[in-house]
């Protein structure tokens, strides 16, 4: 059943369903509407996977071909996903051993008929035109992707990212050197991939692996002759209280290897691309981007989760000081000082800034730049250049 008040999602029958074989004129060369497949994963997401195949089902887009892949899921979802494929010939399920989310996703991809392929989590949403905004900017730009916008929906709030919103801002179709910023835009599951496209380069999900979206994304964005942007929200991204999902385990040792295992793939895609001005974009405002949410890990953690931080920062950031980054002041001076293996300044940088609740004071120096006010006894005075402390312009 779709859940009330969602707000996005309105549709009249339970489940959505349009018919089979049902089709919708778009604009394009032919009046039949693309086949479009829709992979979806699943793994312990019986409390969820219902609601996510009715937003699925009831796209104003109905010409669709739902792979549901049962990635050895040990609770009730496989046969939740059994059950809508009896009551809706869209729908098909693939039974497979666990290997993890991306060897679910490539294993879907493969029993996929469609021209156009779309991938949603199973504890998710998707707002009823997504597909049909998405399909109809692929075919009048001669896309070979599309992105759109999402929303986060955590606890009541449903919120677009500042960064989301700037990103897609308007419409668009773009080579990646127009707005190589792009490439931070990382999910999989806000995307539709003409199937020529994606199997021409070779797109496939790494396995055995987290957060296996950027370095897939990165090479598309790369490879394409042109991508979509829209500003319409595609996609409504749950977020879960209870902390169960891959994206919120980052204090693991675990988790932060395989961040720095994609991000090393990402990064040599970007370098064998060849573009001076993509990679330094790359570098300061995509690599950088995600690292604040592991800085306010430092205090408190292990031994060895601070060897392998310290490790990554120092190998990616060698040669160009996360000082340059798009990261916020306080996290540029905390990825300084972790770029100087200063744990412990580090730490107590995260804690006064946690325990202010709030943005770090600034103040005038001498020279008459702004610099952010940290404490004498957080930090001693003079143990920071100028760099690790200053508030760009922009950002006053």
């Amino acid at each position: 059943m779709l859940l009330a008040g969602l707000g996005l999602l309105t549709v009249g029958e339970p489940n959505g369903h349009y018919g089979a074989g049902m089709t919708s004129w778009l604009p394009g060369r032919s009046r039949r509407a693309p086949l479009v497949s829709v992979v979806v994963p699943v793994y312990r997401v019986e409390r969820y996977l219902a609601s996510c195949l009715d937003t699925v089902l009831a796209s104003t887009h109905a010409n669709l071909d739902v792979v549901v892949v049962d990635d050895g899921s040990p609770d009730a979802s496989g046969e939740i996903a059994e059950e809508f494929a009896r009551r809706d010939p869209r729908v098909r399920v693939v039974h497979t051993e666990n290997r993890g989310l991306g060897a679910a996703r490539n294993e879907g991809v493969r029993h996929a008929r469609g021209e156009y392929l779309a991938f949603a989590d199973s504890d998710d949403l998707v707002p009823p035109a997504a597909y049909e905004v998405m399909l109809r900017q692929a075919r009048r730009a001669g896309c070979d992707f599309v992105t759109g916008s999402i929303t986060r929906w955590e606890g009541e709030e449903r919120v677009t990212p500042p960064w989301m919103r700037r990103l897609h801002r308007q419409r668009a179709a773009l080579l990646i050197e127009q707005e190589p910023e792009l490439l931070g835009d990382v999910f999989a599951w806000n995307k539709l991939f003409r199937r020529d496209f994606y199997d021409g380069v070779g797109l496939a999900w790494p396995e055995g692996v987290r957060y296996e979206d950027q370095p897939t994304t990165t090479r598309a964005y790369l490879a394409a002759r042109r991508f979509g942007v829209l500003p319409d929200v595609v996609y409504v991204w749950r977020i879960r209280a209870d902390g169960s999902s891959i994206t919120q385990q980052r204090a693991s040792l675990a988790d932060l290897e395989d961040r720095w295992t994609t991000k090393r793939m990402a990064l040599a895609s970007v370098r064998e691309h060849g573009s001076d001005r993509v990679s330094k974009v790359f570098h300061d405002r995509v690599l950088a981007g995600d690292l604040h949410r592991y800085f306010t890990a430092i205090p408190g953690c292990d031994d060895d989760w601070w060897r392998l931080l310290q490790a990554g920062v120092a190998e990616m950031w060698a040669e160009r000081s996360l000082t340059h980054s798009g990261l916020p002041p306080v996290h540029r001076l905390t990825g300084w000082l972790v770029e100087q293996d200063r744990r412990d300044d580090a730490a107590a940088v995260m804690s006064w800034v946690a325990d202010l609740g709030g943005p770090a004071p600034r103040v005038t120096d001498r020279e008459g730049r702004v610099v952010l006010a940290v404490p004498p006894e957080v930090l001693a005075p003079g143990s920071v250049p100028h760099a690790a402390l200053a508030v760009r312009d922009t950002e006053h």
